[in-house]
C-alpha cells in the first residue's frame, strides 16, 4: 500500500527509559506492569507504535513465554512494535563478535515471534569509558572501523550476509543504522557495503543525525541525502544544531527538533519518496524530555512532510519494500 501522513507507521523510540530500575534490578526480568507503564506513557504522549530499543529491554535474550508476555502487554496498553533496534552489537567487534552475532539472530528470531516486521543493526560498538563520562557521548570519539582493512570489510559482508538471509527465511527486512567512523559511516562506504551484501531484504537505515552531531568536519549533508535515500528501508529521524568555525578548528552540536536542525527533512523525504521509501520511521531524540520531543516530531512530520493524499509519484526503491501495514491492537 502507499501511505499517508495520517496512516504512515511511526515509532517512539525509547532512548529516555532506561535498563536499570531505579528500585532495583531491570525491564528484563521487571513484571510485565512495568512494560505496561512505558507502553501507556508512549500511547498517551501521542504514538500508536514502538521501537523495542535493545537499550530498553532486549528481546533476543527474552524466553518465548516472556517474549509472548512482551506482545500481549503491548497489544493491551494500545500500542504496535513493528520494529527493534539492536544498538553496539557488531558482528565484527574482534573480542565479542561470535556472541554478538549470535545475539543478533536471537533477536531476528524474537522479532519474528513479536511479529515484527524490521530489525535494525550497526557496526557501532560499545560506548569508551571516556564517552560514558561526557554529557553527549559524540563529542569524543569512539570506536573506528579499520579502513582498508579488506578481512575485516568481508567479515563484515559475510556476517550481515548471514543475518540477512535468516531474515529472509523469517519474513523480516534488516536495516543498517549509519554511524560515524563504521563502514556504514559514509555515505559511498554504507552503499558499497550493502551492494556488496547483495540482498533484496537488507536495506539502509539512513539515521544522518549520527553523522552530522560529532564534533568535527562532516560528510555534505545534501551529498548524504542523495546517496542513501535510495536504499533506506527503516529510517531513525533525529536533527541536530551544528555550528562551525573552521578557521580555527571549532565544531559543535546539540540535539534539536527535527525542524530546526541542520538537516532539512523536507528535502530528504522529498528524495525518499522519490526513490519509493515506504519504510516505517523512528522518531528520536536525546536529552531532556526526549518523548516529548519526538511526539512533536511525529507531528511535524505529519503536519509539514508526510503526502497527505496517495496521489503522488513513488520511484522504483533499490531495496525491498515490500512489507504491510504494522498494526497497534
Amino acid at each position: 500500500m502507499t501511505y499517508t501522513a495520517a496512516d504512515w507507521p511511526i515509532t517512539a523510540a525509547l532512548l529516555q527509559f532506561p535498563h536499570e530500575l531505579r528500585s532495583g534490578g531491570t525491564v528484563q526480568d521487571a513484571d510485565a506492569s512495568v512494560w505496561m507503564d512505558v507502553f501507556t506513557e508512549v500511547r498517551e504522549a501521542g504514538f500508536s507504535n514502538v521501537d523495542l530499543f535493545d537499550g530498553w529491554v532486549r528481546p533476543g535474550d527474552l524466553s518465548t513465554q516472556r517474549l509472548s508476555e512482551l506482545k500481549a502487554t503491548a497489544q493491551a496498553a494500545g500500542v504496535g512494535a513493528p520494529a527493534i533496534s539492536a544498538i553496539r552489537r557488531s558482528v565484527i567487534d574482534a573480542q565479542n563478535w561470535e556472541e554478538n552475532l549470535a545475539y543478533s539472530h536471537r533477536t531476528l528470531e524474537a522479532a519474528a515471534q513479536l511479529g515484527c516486521e524490521v530489525v535494525s543493526f550497526g557496526l557501532h560498538q560499545a560506548l569508551t569509558p571516556a564517552q560514558r563520562e561526557q554529557l553527549w557521548f559524540w563529542t569524543v570519539e569512539g570506536h573506528q572501523d579499520p579502513v582498508g582493512d579488506s578481512e575485516t570489510w568481508n567479515n563484515a559482508v559475510t556476517r550481515i550476509r548471514e543475518l540477512g538471509n535468516h531474515a529472509a527465511e523469517l519474513g523480516l527486512l534488516l536495516s543498517l543504522e549509519m554511524y560515524e567512523d563504521t563502514y556504514i559511516g559514509t555515505g559511498d562506504s554504507a552503499v558499497r557495503l550493502l551492494q556488496d551484501i547483495d540482498l533484496h531484504n537488507v536495506g539502509l537505515n539512513p539515521d544522518l543525525g549520527n553523522l552530522v552531531r560529532v564534533h568535527r568536519p562532516i560528510e555534505d549533508i545534501h551529498e548524504l541525502i542523495s546517496k542513501t535515500m535510495p536504499y533506506a528501508n527503516y529510517w531513525h529521524v533525529k536533527n541536530y544544531l551544528r555550528d562551525e568555525n573552521v578557521a580555527r578548528g571549532q565544531y559543535s552540536a546539540l540535539p534539536a527538533p527535527l525542524e530546526t536542525g541542520v538537516i532539512s527533512y523536507r528535502e530528504a523525504f522529498k528524495v525518499a519518496l522519490e526513490h519509493g521509501f515506504q519504510g516505517i520511521i523512528c522518531a528520536e531524540h536525546y536529552g531532556g524530555d526526549g518523548l516529548s520531543v519526538s511526539a512533536s516530531n511525529q507531528r511535524y512530520l505529519r503536519e509539514q512532510i508526510l503526502p497527505k493524499t496517495t496521489e503522488y509519484t513513488l520511484g522504483t526503491p533499490l531495496v525491498a519494500q515490500g512489507r504491510q501495514q504494522p498494526q497497534a491492537s
